[in-house]
């Protein structure tokens, strides 16, 4: 999508700092973490939000939780625990709308979320 602020992280217009990368998906560290580990988790296809995962699409989706405990591992916060947080539409927090998820460890969980 031309005016996506991850889609433009993925193409290189916009710097990030990478954690991981391969041909479905980019992983990189969050510009305002929320914890001492904050990950961004976008997959290499514009998926609006995760009311548009679908039969066509959902294999990035799959490919990212499949990585997801590889990246908390490298990281060292995999042993102790991690959140993943996806945020959908405008109610559920979601400021980009380009489906993504956060990684978030290196320290202890609170209930309920916020």
């Amino acid at each position: 999508m031309e005016d996506c602020l991850f889609c433009k992280i993925i193409n290189g217009e916009i710097p990030s700092k990478k954690v991981y990368e391969d041909d479905m998906m980019l992983a990189f560290y969050d510009i305002d973490p929320q914890a001492p580990e904050h990950i961004v988790i976008v997959p290499k296809t514009h998926i609006k939000s995760a009311n548009e995962i679908d039969e066509t699409n959902v294999k990035y989706v799959t490919h990212i939780w499949e990585k997801i405990p590889q990246i908390a591992k490298e990281h060292g916060f995999a042993e102790n625990g991690y959140r993943v947080v996806n945020n959908c539409g405008a109610d559920g927090g979601q400021s980009v709308p380009h489906l993504h998820f956060h990684l978030m460890g290196g320290r202890a969980f609170g209930w309920p979320a916020g």
